[in-house]
């Protein structure tokens, strides 16, 4: 057997390995587009709650006029964390949850209550 035919075998070997990695690779992405084009209900339930969370943080914030700044020394986050908070980019922790409540003066289940509405 010559070195060439060696190299071509060896070559289609590789070829071969990496067609069957790229076959992989297509295969796992649309499985992950498959199950995230399922999950479209629970994403839009999720950001409808997130929504309304936050909306109902600002609400308190603005009710009892305090500023992001005051809010975020007062229970020791950034100012960053709490306009997340309120635009519903993320929810704050429970132990901020309950934090919020007693600088707004309600308390954590007022809060919860008014989000199923």
């Amino acid at each position: 057997m010559s070195i060439a035919a060696l190299m071509l075998g060896i070559s289609l070997i590789i070829y071969a390995g990496l067609f069957g990695l790229f076959i992989y690779l297509v295969i796992l992405i649309i499985r992950a587009l498959k199950k995230y084009i399922r999950s479209k209900d629970v994403r839009a339930e999720k950001s409808v709650l997130k929504q309304n969370l936050g909306e109902v943080l600002k609400d308190l914030r603005t009710k009892n006029k305090m500023t992001q700044e005051f809010v975020a020394e007062t229970i020791g986050v950034s100012r960053q964390a709490v306009s997340k908070w309120e635009s519903g980019e993320c929810d704050p922790s429970t132990s901020n949850l309950i934090a919020l409540a007693k600088l707004y003066g309600t308390t954590v289940e007022e809060i919860l209550q008014s989000i199923k509405q």
